[in-house]
This record gives C-alpha cells, structure tokens and sequence, in this order.
C-alpha cells in the first residue's frame, strides 16, 4: 500500500465523511459496479444512502472502515454488518466494498478487508459472507482467503439495467487468521 494511505474505522460523520464516501460510491456506480444503484447516480442518492449508514453505525448495527491518503480523502471504503437474526450471532456480511477507480490496484482492498476481519473476530464474529458482481473482486476475495460458494444468475442489476449473477463467498474466522 502507498505511504501515506490509513486504513481506519469511522466512528464520527460529518459532512466532509459523507461526501467522501459520496464520491467514491458515485465513482464506483458509474464505474459499472453493482453495488445496488442504478444509473444516473446521483450526489443525493448518495448522500442518502451514506447518511443512513452513519445512523446504523451509531446504533451499532454496522462499522464501516475506510482508507484514506494523507490529506484525509477517502478513496475507498468496506462495511461489516453486525445486526444479525438472533440465531446467527456469530455471522457478520462484507458489503459496500468499494475502492475508487483512481486507487485501485494498489492494495487498498486488501488492507480494507482485513481491517474488518479483524473487527468482526474483535466483535466475536467467527462466520463472514458476501457476494460480488465483480471478477476483479473475486480475484481479491480468493487471495485474502475467501471460499467461493457459488453463483446466483440473474440476482441483481447492473447500473444500466442488464441482468448480473453474484457471486457467493464465505471465510471462517479464527484468532490469528486475518
């Protein structure tokens, strides 16, 4: 990873968090990601959409980790989702793992990933999951250790409205394993 990049957990969101996250969700979406959004992705979806997650983050339902250059630009961020059905206390879900595509490639992911690996077995999380529309993605998550599962055809939309599969992973943690 370049000098200079954090990886760290916001705890705090004010606006300069929010449109960050905002530029680098809308970034990704008209990238062609499948990350739930559809074209033309707008600054208030975004906003919205980050808005409501920093109010899940306070109530304790989801972290949400970010990497940062060092003048404090957000340039890619991942969620571990924590509110879980009361039978599955042990399972957190990766989702909103998003680098922007100036700052890819350059270990980014990777570092986001495991920071919330280790928050989640922190958390006493020992199962993870997600899925992915990306093959760039599934080369990340296999390298970091991820089992692939499977593939869901026609499971979501891409930004300009075809179909897309998703691709199902999992990973067990254990002390030592991120």
């Amino acid at each position: 990873m370049p000098e200079g990049i954090q990886i760290r957990r916001l705890e705090v969101f004010g606006e300069r968090e929010v449109q960050g996250l905002s530029d680098v969700l809308i970034d990704c979406v008209e990238g062609g990601a499948s990350v739930s959004f559809m074209l033309p992705m707008t600054r208030d979806k975004a906003h919205s959409f980050w808005s409501k997650a920093a109010e899940s983050a306070a109530r304790g339902e989801r972290m949400i980790f970010v990497a940062e250059d060092s003048s404090g630009a957000i340039l890619g961020t991942v969620q571990l989702l924590m509110d879980q059905p009361e039978n599955q206390p042990h399972r957190g879900d990766i989702s909103k793992m998003l680098v922007h595509r100036r700052a890819r490639r350059l270990g980014l992911g990777a570092a986001l990933l495991t920071a919330a690996e280790q928050a989640a077995l922190n958390a006493g999380k020992t199962v993870l999951v997600l899925d992915t529309a990306s093959e760039d993605a599934e080369r990340l998550y296999r390298r970091q250790g991820w089992q692939y599962c499977g593939r869901i055809p026609d499971y979501a939309l891409m930004p300009d409205g075809a179909f897309c599969d998703t691709h199902v992973f999992y990973k067990l943690l254990a002390p030592g394993s991120t």
